[in-house]
C-alpha cells in the first residue's frame, strides 16, 4: 500500500539468535519487514523489549506508519485522566518502536523522526500539565478560574528550549522546559495562591512525565534553564522572568532563546513572552563579543565533562566532544545572535535551517554550510543509534569493542567503516568551526613593525573608558600588534597614532566594537584610513561605532539603491517597530549607517563630490518621506486626523536642489490644506491652526530631538513665510497669497529650488503646479537684479569667508554662483532646480553667454568639490596645515589635483573669474551698462 513504511536499508544483527526470536513474535510482515525487526531486534536489547510488547500493534503500525502515528498522537490526547499514566506510557513505547524503525528503514529523514519525538513531547507535557490545572480549578485553587480556562491552562507557559524547540528531539532525549504563568489572569491580591498552586501543577505534571513505573517513564523533564534555577520556584510569573533577562540575563541564556518555542499551555502568552525578550536575544547591533562568550563556554563544557584532548572514537561524545554536535550548533547559533538583531531572516531554530539562513545571507559559506549539514545529520544518526541501544541518555560511543560493533550494525556498517566516517566527520567539523572562535593564546604574534610610537600616547589608552574594563582591555591586547603593524604602513604613522588616539578617546565602551575588529580584521585598514584622515568621520565614528556593522553586510560597497529604494526599505523596518520612540530610535540608527556609507564611499573615492551631494539629499529626502506617516499617526492618536487634505513638507535650498553635504541641515516648509474645516476630530480636538503648527512641532522633534541615538538633521525654517516671525505651519492659501503678494524677490529666488519632499499627494501635485507657473511669469530685469545686487552687498557684510578654504561665503563662492543660478531660473522661468539648469536660465535670459555659463558651472563643481570633502573631513573649515597628510591627499583626490598648492591656485583663480563674472551681470545691468 501507499502508507507502507518503505525500507530503503536494514540494521545488522549484533546476536542473530535473539534477531531470531523478535522476527518469530511478529510473523505477519513481509520477508523485508521481519529483516527489518531481525536487525533491530538482534541489535539493540532495548528496541526488542519493545517489540515483544507491541506485537499484536505493530504489523498494523509497520504497514501503515503516517496513520499509526497520528492515531497514537490522537489516543494521547483523549486519554481519562485516572489512565493518564499508563496511557501516555503506552504511547511513548509506540513512538520509540515506530520512529526507530522508520529511522532504522531510512523511510523517514532526520527531520521527520526528530519532528515526530518532538509533537509527542508537546503533546504529553500539555496534556499532563492541563491535567493538574483541571483538578486545581475543581479544587478552587486558582482564584477566579473556571472551566472556560481550561484550554490556556489558566495562563500557564510551557516553553520548549532547546532541541526540543527546534524540533530536533534526539531518540532518548529529555525536555528542555520553562515554565512560567501570566500573572496579569489573577487578581493582584490573589498572585501568592496562584503561584504557588503554578509550582504545585509543574511538579505535578513532571512527576506524571518522569516517574518510572512498571509501564516505563514518558520524557525526563529539565527545568534548569529557567532563571538562576538555584533559588527560583519551577514555575515563575512572566513579569519576573522578563525582569530577570533584562538586568541578569547572559549570552548563553540568549543562545538558548534562540530555539524557545511555546509548545503546551497558554500558546498565545507564550509568544508574547518572546516578542518581549526579543530585544533581549537579538542585539540592534552586530555582536561579535558573542563569540568570546561562546569560546569561554565551549572551554568550560570540555573543562567539566572532560571531552578535550586528542580525537579517539571508544568514548566520544558526540555531543559535547570535538568536532561534535555542539561545536555545529555553537557555529550555528553565535552567528545568528551576532547577525540576528539586524536580520529577522536568520532567526529560525533548527540548525540545519540556520546554517541554511546564513549561507543564503553570504555570514557562512555555501559550501561550508553544506559540508555542516551533512556532518550534523550524520552525527544526529550515530547519536540516535547510541541511545536505541539500551535508551539511555548518553551521547557517548561505547568504550568497548562490542558496543561499538552494536551501533555499526544499527547502522548496517562494519565497526571499522563507522570508525574510520566517524574519524573523518569529527576531524572536518572541529577544523571547519574551531578557526571561527575567538583566538586563543597560542594565536601567532604579528611581526613587530620598526616604527617606534610615542610612548606617551600608548600609555594613556589603558585611561580611556573603551579599555577600562577587564574584557575590552584582553580584546584590546589581542587586538593591538595587529593594529600598530597597520599604523606603521601609513604614510604617516605618528599622525595616524594620534588620530587613533583621538578615536580611542572619545570611544564610551570597546569590547563590541574591538570583538568586531578581532573576527573581520580588514575592517581596521577603514578605521585606520577614517581616523588618518577624516576628523569629522573618526569623530561620528568613536560615538557611533555600531555604524560598522554596515560594512560587514555584504552590501556596503554595492551600487546606490537611490531614493525610492531607501524609502521603502526604512518604512518597512519603521512598520515592524512597536512604539513611536523605537521608530525614532531605528530611524536615527538605520539614518546613520547609510550616512556613514556615502562618507566611506567618498573617501574611498568610490564617489566624487557630485555623488555624494546627491546620495545624502536623496537619504534626507528618504528620512522624511519615511517617517512623516508615522508622525502623523501617533499624532492623530490624541487629536484625530488631519483636518482638510493634511500637509506637505516642501524641501528648500541645497535639499529642495538634490544636494547637500555631511554637515548640512535641512530648510524645510510645512504646508497644509485645511478645506475649510475648523477643527480636528479626535480624543483631544484643536483648531485647525493650532494642530497643524503642534504637528509641525512633532515633525521637527521627530527629525532634530536628541534622543538615544542621536539625532537625525538639524532643521532651519526660516524660509517659511515672514521667516521666524510666521507661524510654523503655513496654509495653502497662504503661501500662495504671500508669495504672490508680499514675498521679497529673495523668496521668489528661493522658490526655484523648491521641491516637495513628502505628504498629500494631491497638495503636492498644486504646489508644483503653482511653482511652474509662478515661475514662468514675467519678471523686470533691472529690478530683480538691481535686489540681487544689494543681497550680495548684505551676505558680504554678514559673512566674510574664512580663508581660501572656505568655499561656501564670498565672492565667486558656492552661495554667490547658486545666488546667480537662482536668479537665471527666476528671469527665465526656468524649473529645474540644480545650479547648472539655472546658469542655462541665465544664458536664456541673455545675463551671460553660454562660455561665461561654462565657466561659471566649472567654478561650481570646483567649489562642491573642496566644500563636501572639507566637510567630511573636518566638520567646519578646514585649515591645509592642520588636516594631515592622509586629510591633504583626500582633499586633492576629490578635486583631481596631484598637489595641494595647486589645488590652491586654482581655487584663487576660480573665486576671482566667478566674482567678476557675477559682478560685471549684476552690477552692470544696475547701473544700466549690461
Amino acid at each position: 500500500m501507499k502508507d507502507v513504511l518503505a525500507i530503503n536499508r536494514v540494521p545488522r544483527p549484533f546476536d542473530p539468535s535473539l534477531g531470531e526470536e523478535a522476527r518469530s513474535l511478529v510473523p505477519d510482515l513481509t520477508p523485508e519487514q521481519s529483516e527489518l525487526i531481525a536487525g533491530t531486534a538482534g541489535s539493540s536489547p532495548y528496541l526488542k523489549g519493545l517489540i515483544e510488547r507491541e506485537r499484536e500493534w505493530l504489523p498494523q503500525a509497520i504497514q501503515h506508519p503516517d496513520q499509526a502515528l497520528a492515531e497514537v498522537m490522537s489516543a494521547a490526547r483523549d486519554l481519562p485522566p485516572d489512565q493518564l499514566k499508563p496511557g501516555l506510557r503506552q504511547a511513548k513505547r509506540r513512538m520509540a518502536l515506530l520512529t526507530a524503525l522508520a529511522d532504522l528503514a531510512g523511510a523517514w529523514p532526520l527531520e521527520k523522526v526528530t519532528a515526530a519525538l518532538t509533537d509527542f513531547g508537546a503533546l504529553a507535557a500539555d496534556v499532563a500539565a492541563k491535567a493538574e490545572i483541571a483538578n486545581l480549578i475543581r479544587r478552587g485553587k486558582l482564584p477566579g478560574m473556571t472551566d472556560d480556562d481550561l484550554e490556556t491552562a489558566a495562563g500557564m507557559v510551557i516553553l520548549a528550549m532547546g532541541k526540543m524547540g527546534a524540533h530536533e528531539l534526539n531518540y532518548s532525549s529529555d525536555i528542555d522546559l520553562i515554565v512560567l504563568f501570566d500573572e496579569t489572569r489573577f487578581d493582584p491580591d490573589d498572585f501568592y495562591e496562584a503561584r504557588q498552586s503554578m509550582v504545585r501543577a509543574t511538579r505535578n505534571f513532571c512527576a506524571t512525565l518522569s516517574d518510572k513505573t512498571a509501564d516505563g517513564y514518558v520524557f525526563r523533564t529539565d527545568l534548569r534553564l529557567r532563571p538562576d534555577p538555584a533559588v527560583t520556584p519551577v514555575c515563575l510569573a512572566m513579569e519576573a522572568a522578563e525582569r530577570y533577562y533584562e538586568s541578569l540575563g547572559r549570552t548563553w541564556e540568549r543562545a538558548a532563546y534562540i530555539k524557545a518555542r511555546p509548545c503546551a499551555g497558554d500558546l498565545s502568552a507564550g509568544t508574547k513572552f518572546l516578542e518581549a525578550l526579543r530585544p533581549f536575544v537579538w542585539r540592534r547591533h552586530l555582536d561579535f563579543a558573542a563569540i568570546q562568550d561562546a569560546h569561554d563556554m565551549r572551554l568550560r563544557i570540555r573543562e567539566n565533562k572532560g571531552t578535550g584532548g586528542a580525537l579517539s572514537i571508544p568514548g566520544h561524545d558526540m555531543k559535547l566532544g570535538q568536532g561534535g554536535i555542539r561545536e555545529i550548533e555553537f557555529f550555528t547559533q553565535t552567528r545568528q545572535l551576532i547577525a540576528g538583531g539586524r536580520d529577522p531572516d536568520l532567526r529560525v531554530r533548527g540548525t540545519v535551517e540556520g546554517l541554511a539562513a546564513l549561507s543564503s545571507k553570504g555570514w557562512v559559506p555555501q559550501d561550508v554550510a553544506d559540508k555542516l549539514t551533512d556532518h550534523y545529520r550524520a552525527h544526529r544518526e550515530v547519536e540516535h543509534r547510541i541511545q536505541m541501544v539500551h535508551d539511555a541518555q548518553t551521547h557517548k560511543m561505547p568504550q568497548s569493542n562490542d558496543g561499538i560493533e552494536r551501533v555499526a550494525c544499527l547502522m548496517g556498517l562494519s565497526s571499522e567503516e563507522l570508525t574510520s566516517d566517524l574519524t573523518r566527520r569529527l576531524t572536518e567539523v572541529h577544523e571547519l568551526t574551531e578557526g571561527f572562535f575567538a583566538p586563543g593564546p597560542g594565536a601567532a604574534p604579528v611581526a613587530a613593525q620598526p616604527v617606534e610610537f610615542d610612548k606617551g600616547v600608548l600609555a594613556r589608552w589603558p585611561t580611556y573608558p573603551a579599555l577600562r574594563s577587564q574584557r575590552g582591555a584582553r580584546i584590546f591586547e589581542r587586538l593591538k600588534p595587529e593594529l600598530m603593524s597597520r599604523l606603521a604602513k601609513t604614510a604617516q604613522p605618528e599622525e595616524a597614532l594620534v588620530a587613533l588616539d583621538g578615536f580611542l578617546s572619545g570611544l564610551p565602551a570597546g569590547v563590541q566594537l574591538f570583538s568586531l575588529f578581532e573576527a573581520n580584521p580588514h575592517l581596521i585598514d577603514l578605521l585606520i584610513d577614517i581616523v588618518g584622515t577624516s576628523h569629522a568621520l573618526a569623530t561620528h565614528l568613536s560615538r557611533n561605532a555600531s555604524v560598522f556593522d554596515a560594512v560587514i553586510g555584504g552590501s556596503f560597497f554595492t551600487d546606490w539603491p537611490g531614493q525610492a529604494d531607501l524609502q521603502a526599505e526604512l518604512s518597512q523596518l519603521l512598520s515592524a517597530e512597536a512604539d513611536y520612540e523605537s521608530q525614532l530610535d531605528l530611524a536615527r540608527r538605520w539614518c546613520k549607517e547609510w550616512h556613514f556609507r556615502v562618507g566611506v564611499h567618498h573617501l574611498r573615492g568610490l564617489i566624487d563630490g557630485a555623488q555624494a551631494g546627491q546620495q545624502y539629499a536623496e537619504l534626507a529626502q528618504a528620512v522624511i518621506a519615511a517617517i512623516l506617516p508615522f508622525v502623523i499617526e501617533n499624532f492623530a492618536r490624541k487629536h484625530g486626523p488631519a483636518p482638510g487634505r493634511g500637509a506637505a513638507v516642501l524641501g528648500m535650498g541645497s535639499l529642495g536642489a538634490g544636494r547637500i553635504n555631511s554637515q548640512s541641515d535641512l530648510d524645510i516648509i510645512v504646508i497644509y490644506d485645511p478645506q475649510d474645516q475648523d477643527m480636528s476630530d479626535g480624543p483631544r480636538p484643536l483648531a485647525t491652526r493650532t494642530y497643524y503648527a503642534r504637528f509641525t512641532q512633532a515633525l521637527i522633534t521627530a527629525l532634530a530631538a536628541p534622543m538615544a541615538q542621536g539625532r537625525l538633521y538639524e532643521v532651519d525654517m526660516r524660509l517659511r513665510p515672514s521667516g521666524n516671525q510666521g507661524p510654523v505651519a503655513t496654509s495653502w492659501h497662504s503661501f500662495t497669497n504671500y508669495q504672490q503678494n508680499e514675498a521679497w524677490v529673495w523668496e521668489h529666488l528661493a522658490l526655484t529650488r523648491a521641491h516637495v519632499v513628502s505628504g498629500d499627494y494631491g497638495l503636492a501635485e498644486d504646489i508644483e503646479a503653482f511653482r511652474s507657473e509662478f515661475l514662468s511669469r514675467p519678471r523686470d530685469h533691472g529690478k530683480v537684479l538691481c535686489e540681487v545686487s544689494e543681497m550680495r552687498g548684505r551676505l558680504a557684510a554678514a559673512k566674510s569667508p574664512a580663508g581660501i578654504w572656505d568655499a561656501k561665503n564670498g565672492a565667486g563662492r558656492l552661495m554667490d554662483i547658486e545666488l546667480i543660478a537662482e536668479t537665471g531660473a527666476l528671469l527665465s522661468g526656468t524649473t529645474n532646480r540644480d545650479v547648472h539648469s539655472g546658469l542655462d536660465g541665465a544664458v536664456a535670459a541673455e545675463l551671460l553667454d553660454v562660455a561665461q555659463a561654462q565657466t561659471l558651472k566649472d567654478c561650481y563643481d570646483l567649489c562642491w568639490s573642496v566644500q563636501c570633502a572639507a566637510r567630511l573631513l573636518s566638520g567646519k573649515v578646514i585649515e591645509a596645515d592642520k588636516i594631515g597628510e592622509g586629510g591633504t591627499a583626500f582633499l586633492c583626490r576629490a578635486t583631481g589635483f596631484e598637489q595641494v598648492e595647486q589645488l590652491q591656485a586654482a581655487l584663487q583663480e576660480s573665486y576671482a573669474t566667478a566674482a567678476a563674472l557675477i559682478g560685471a551681470v549684476v552690477e552692470g545691468d544696475e547701473n544700466g551698462t549690461q
